[in-house]
C-alpha cells in the first residue's frame, strides 16, 4: 500500500521513481535506520523505489536555517571533538582548548545534511500519516501494526 501511495505521489510531484524493482534493485536498509524510521517505513523504503525518490525529494525540500546548524553545533560539542582531544579524554561540557573542538566551518556542511535529512524523514512520516488516512482496508488486510484497526495488535 506505501508502495502504490508513493507512486501516486510521485507522479502528482511529477517525479519518475526507478522502474526496476527486482531483487538485486532492494536497498538494505542499516539496522540502525530500522529503528528510527520503523519498520513499516523502513520496508516501504528497501522494496519501493517510489518510496525512496519522494524521500529524496522531500530532502531536497528542506530548508535548514543558519541558525538551526550554529544551534546544533554548539548543543553537541561531543560530537565535535578532534581525534587528539578524544585520545586524551578531553570532556566537551567542560571548558576546552579551542583546538579540542573542530571548526564550525570544517563540519557546517555535514551538520546541515544531517539535519535536512532528519527533516527529510519527518515531512515523510507526516505525508504518509495524510496519505493513509484515507484509506479503507478490505476485511482481513489489515495491517497488524495499523493502530486504527480495532485488533491492531493481532499477528498473521
Amino acid at each position: 500500500m506505501t508502495d502504490q501511495l508513493a507512486r501516486r505521489a510521485c507522479e502528482e510531484r511529477g517525479l519518475a521513481p526507478p522502474a526496476d524493482v527486482s531483487p538485486a534493485a532492494m536497498l538494505t536498509v542499516p539496522e540502525t535506520d530500522i529503528a528510527d524510521l520503523g519498520s513499516i517505513i523502513a520496508a516501504a523504503l528497501a522494496h519501493s523505489p517510489a518510496a525512496r525518490a519522494l524521500l529524496a525529494d522531500l530532502e531536497r525540500d528542506q530548508d535548514i536555517p543558519e541558525t538551526a546548524v550554529q544551534d546544533y553545533y554548539t548543543r553537541n560539542r561531543d560530537r565535535f571533538l578532534t581525534p587528539e582531544a578524544l585520545r586524551r579524554g578531553v570532556d566537551p561540557f567542560a571548558p576546552t582548548e579551542p583546538s579540542d573542538i573542530l571548526p564550525y566551518d570544517h563540519v557546517r556542511e555535514g551538520i546541515a545534511h544531517e539535519l535536512r535529512h532528519a527533516a527529510a524523514r519527518r515531512a515523510f512520516f507526516n505525508w504518509l500519516d495524510e496519505a493513509r488516512a484515507g484509506v479503507e482496508y478490505a476485511e482481513g488486510y489489515e495491517h497488524p501494526g495499523d493502530p486504527t484497526h480495532q485488533d491492531h495488535e493481532h499477528r498473521h
